[in-house]
């Protein structure tokens, strides 16, 4: 088993080692900041260009993902987009993927600090999808319970034999899951940033990504 099973709000949940979501109950993939455009954005406001392969390659791991859980609801959870311009970059290819991965599901759009507003690329788009007894969002709230939600791409550090291993991971506790960014391109912010350390339980585990997930102690 190469992924992390584990409960939230009495709710058996999938930690893939992609970075995405997996609620088998409801056939529902949740994936966060995917961050597509960041190529296009970093040249367009003067910065350096990157390899313009971040979209290609994030929607071939988020299709990979879809077809082995079949998901029939798939929920992007805010930050799909480097900004709401990045949109308009998409190569017609990448739209007619994105368009083949929508046909019959249910697609949701999440409103993020970097795209708030709608997208012109079908689905819907929500502040936030309330699936009881979970809510789905950008960013966590530290009142929240059964809160799936993404926004600070964390990463987690652990030694081991051959030396240091840092990846991007899941972060849970019993009131909330905090999303990797499933962008290819997205940076991240470590399990021992003194506000991920606020928002999780002294419990919280993280489950790093990679060929498979492994669960470990939230490092901190």
């Amino acid at each position: 088993m190469v992924h992390h099973a584990f409960t939230l709000a009495g709710e058996t949940l999938h930690a893939l080692p992609s970075g995405a979501l997996h609620w088998p109950a409801q056939g529902l993939l949740a994936v966060s900041d995917l961050h597509f455009g960041k190529s296009e954005r970093r040249v367009r406001r003067g910065g350096m260009a990157l390899p313009p392969y971040e979209v290609q390659d994030t929607l071939t791991r988020l299709q990979a993902d879809l077809d082995a859980t079949r998901a029939t609801t798939v929920i992007c959870l805010g930050d799909s987009f480097d900004d709401l311009a990045a949109q308009d970059g998409l190569t017609d290819d990448a739209r007619l993927w994105i368009a083949r991965l929508q046909a019959g599901r249910r697609w949701i759009w999440a409103e993020g600090n970097h795209d708030p507003g709608p997208v012109d690329l079908g689905g819907t788009h929500l502040a936030e999808l309330r699936l009881p007894p979970l809510t789905f969002l950008h960013i966590a709230d530290p009142a929240g319970q059964g809160e799936i939600s993404g926004h600070y791409h964390p990463k987690a550090q652990i030694r081991t034999r051959a030396g240091t291993l840092s990846r991007p991971a899941f972060l849970i506790d019993a009131s909330r899951v905090i999303l990797p960014a499933y962008g290819t391109y997205t940076g991240g912010l470590r399990s021992t940033d003194a506000v991920l350390d606020a928002l999780m339980a002294p419990d919280a585990i993280a489950v790093l990504t990679g060929r498979q997930a492994v669960a470990v102690p939230m490092p901190r």
